[in-house]
């Protein structure tokens, strides 16, 4: 994980501020309940905080991905990028999804220990090539795809990707905290 002590590479836009950003924070509050510090780096740029929220929105709560599944993928993605602030922002969230204490410790392994299910396995394998390797091999696609309708494969990979995205943006830009 990060252990840098850098600031935060841009400034905090504190909600309410700017009247422009008015509509964006609206939506932001009404889907999470609050502007994040992730938002509020994200709130630099109007089109961007709009975009994000309204994609990540789609991936989180509007997808077939089971809660439990899709946490444990985005604990995954975030050990696997450094990005500290986005596993310690979902571990409350995978608890909510019922993810045990030592499934969620678990992703912080190289290796995957054995205490995943076949299918957690499956798509952590994913994250993992996604994540670390670009390049999903076809044989492991031809997996998933086994156990994956064309949407669920569609929405499982969005959200490795998506999640790739938030944590390289946390890292580049120094949100730790």
């Amino acid at each position: 994980m990060m252990t840098t002590t850098t600031p935060i590479r841009v400034p905090l836009v504190q909600p309410g501020t700017h009247p422009e950003l008015a509509e964006v924070e609206s939506r932001i509050m009404a889907e999470r309940g609050r502007v994040s510090l992730l938002y509020q780096v994200l709130l630099n740029s109007g089109p961007i905080a709009s975009g994000w929220e309204r994609m990540l929105t789609a991936v989180r709560n509007q997808t077939g991905v089971a809660a439990d599944l899709r946490e444990l993928t985005i604990l995954r993605v975030a050990v696997l990028n450094g990005a500290s602030f986005e596993y310690d922002a979902h571990v409350p969230h995978a608890q909510k999804a019922g993810v045990s204490a030592e499934k969620i410790d678990a992703v912080r392994q190289d290796v995957l220990p054995d205490v995943f299910t076949p299918i957690e396995h499956l798509v952590l394998e994913l994250t993992d090539a996604m994540t670390r390797r670009i390049v999903v091999p076809d044989e492991l696609m031809g997996r998933i795809q086994q156990h994956f309708d064309p949407k669920g494969v569609v929405e499982v990979v969005a959200t490795v990707a998506a999640y790739n995205m938030v944590s390289r943006l946390l890292v580049a830009l120094n949100v730790a905290h």
